[in-house]
């Protein structure tokens, strides 16, 4: 046989090996070959349908042996990542078990500031006013005071008199926590049994505690609400809101941080039986009312005054509300629909009577006025637009203009208008908040930024990695400190000026 002859016989089979064992070498090797155009589009057709079966049969390989992980981090499609942010309960336990050994932290006499005692500070706008912060942060970042392991989940923290709050997940346990905000300790902790878990989050407690007047309030995942001491994690009261309801867990949690008016806990049950919202006793856990069908969603509640009406701004799956205080009566409402029902942002108040809504999922944002026509209450849009669209991130309003992130990257919209002052820097989905005139932004991959809060364009002044893994929990700051965290590690910032103490 001819060596000619021979090279055509082995160049189909080197073609059919190079397919089987790396598909994209196999369509170099196709297009190499002497055959006509629709052999080889054929033939590209029959390598990339086996490429996709070839890359799915690696990817299953590579993810049970563990070698890598898929992990949702915000946007779509999910990352392959070599680590998961998953927690770390032996590191937790041993951490834990070794601060048990010191000496006991005196509380009975407790003092400090009550400024950030829930979700997203005073007013639930995202704005720290208690004192200025540095803004000049050395190559490394702020000092860190104290570092170490905590337990699963996405909750921030309230923090009163030198105590921090937060809510985590241990093992098959959730539990309640208190820290000492000098050094880190573990102060009290209150377990139950509860785990809730769903394949693009993970598991893990989403609400945020509330602290108010000497008591803990923290609702978990799966809907147990404790109202307990603040100083000794002693449970006063306990129930679970979606049995009161006869309401489901939403695909993502309940995931809403409860507020406190006068003497009113009020919370977002959801449900059929009108039990879209309710209020309990502070005290006492007694129901004082609930009312509408409204499904609820992942924002939390807001005491707001609009139109001179005080009131509770209330965002559920289909729509937004002004709520009455005294029995839940609607003062009024807007469409307002987030793809899949995902609404998750906080409304944004824009000043007297105005405020903003956002959405991921391709939402985009709307400006809304509440006006008093008469007896009634009147809802008017006045802008909307795609230019930014909050998915986890909620914005925040500072000198006539809305900072966040559409998806990830940070913009500027004029609120008057809408008009897209800026966009720019990728935070992937993380959170932010705004002091001393600038925006302290916690990236979804665990990275700390400060931006300047300015409208003419983006200025980075410091971004640092801080934390490690995916990170989707709101940053807290009082008296100066700077708390993060996600769902491994929790760390403690001095972001005091100099001689502050």
């Amino acid at each position: 046989m001819s060596d000619t002859a021979s090279n055509k016989q082995a160049r189909p089979l080197r073609l059919r090996l190079a397919t089987w064992l790396f598909p994209p070498a196999g369509l170099v090797l196709l297009w190499r070959e002497p055959v006509s155009l629709g052999r080889k589009l054929f033939g590209t057709f029959g390598i990339a349908l086996y490429g996709v079966v070839y890359l799915a049969v690696i990817l299953t390989v590579l993810t049970k042996s563990k070698l890598v992980h898929v992990e949702w981090q915000g946007g779509f499609p999910p990352k392959l990542t070599r680590k998961a942010t998953l927690p770390d309960y032996d590191a937790v336990e041993r951490s834990r078990a070794a601060q048990a050994k010191a000496e006991p932290i005196p509380v009975a006499e407790r003092t400090g500031s009550t400024y950030w005692t829930g979700f997203r500070g005073p007013k639930r706008d995202g704005h720290y006013t208690e004192q200025p912060i540095l803004t000049e942060w050395p190559a490394s970042g702020p000092k860190v005071l104290w570092r170490q392991p905590v337990g699963g989940g996405y909750a921030s923290f309230a923090i009163a008199k030198g105590i921090a709050y937060t809510i985590e997940q241990r093992r098959e346990k959730e539990v309640v926590a208190a820290y000492d905000m000098q050094t880190g300790r573990e102060v009290w902790a209150h377990s139950y049994a509860a785990h809730f878990q769903e394949s693009m989050g993970g598991e893990g407690p989403r609400a945020t505690p509330t602290w108010h007047d000497g008591k803990v309030y923290a609702l978990g995942g799966e809907g147990d609400f404790h109202c307990l001491d603040a100083l000794t994690g002693k449970v006063l009261w306990q129930r679970n809101i979606l049995h009161d309801a006869k309401s489901s867990v939403l695909m993502f949690g309940t995931a809403y941080s409860p507020l406190i008016v006068d003497e009113k806990v009020i919370l977002l049950p959801g449900g059929q039986s009108g039990w879209s919202v309710a209020a309990y006793h502070k005290d006492s856990g007694e129901v004082i009312w609930h009312a509408q069908d409204d499904k609820t969603a992942y924002t939390s509640p807001v005491l707001v005054e609009l139109a001179g009406q005080q009131q509770l701004l209330v965002v559920s799956a289909t729509r937004v509300k002004g709520v009455t205080l005294e029995d839940g009566k609607v003062l009024w409402e807007f469409p307002w629909a987030v793809s899949y029902e995902n609404a998750i942002a906080q409304p944004v108040l824009l000043g007297k009577d105005r405020f903003m809504l956002s959405g991921g999922y391709g939402t985009g944002s709307a400006a809304i006025e509440i006006k008093k026509e008469g007896d009634k209450f009147v809802a008017k849009e006045l802008w909307r637009n795609k230019f930014l669209k909050n998915k986890f991130t909620s914005s925040i309003f500072h000198e006539g203009y809305v900072y966040g992130l559409d998806e990830n990257i940070l913009t500027c919209l004029e609120a008057e208008t809408g008009k897209r002052m800026w966009k720019d820097g990728r935070y992937d989905y993380g959170q932010i908040l705004l002091a001393n005139g600038h925006i302290v932004v916690l990236a979804g991959n665990g990275d700390l930024a400060l931006v300047k809060a300015t409208s003419d364009k983006w200025t980075e002044v410091a971004r640092v990695p801080m934390l490690n893994g995916k990170t989707w929990n709101h940053p807290v700051v009082s008296e100066g400190k700077l708390l993060i965290r996600n769902a491994v590690e929790m760390v403690c910032l001095d972001v005091r000026l100099p001689g502050v103490k």
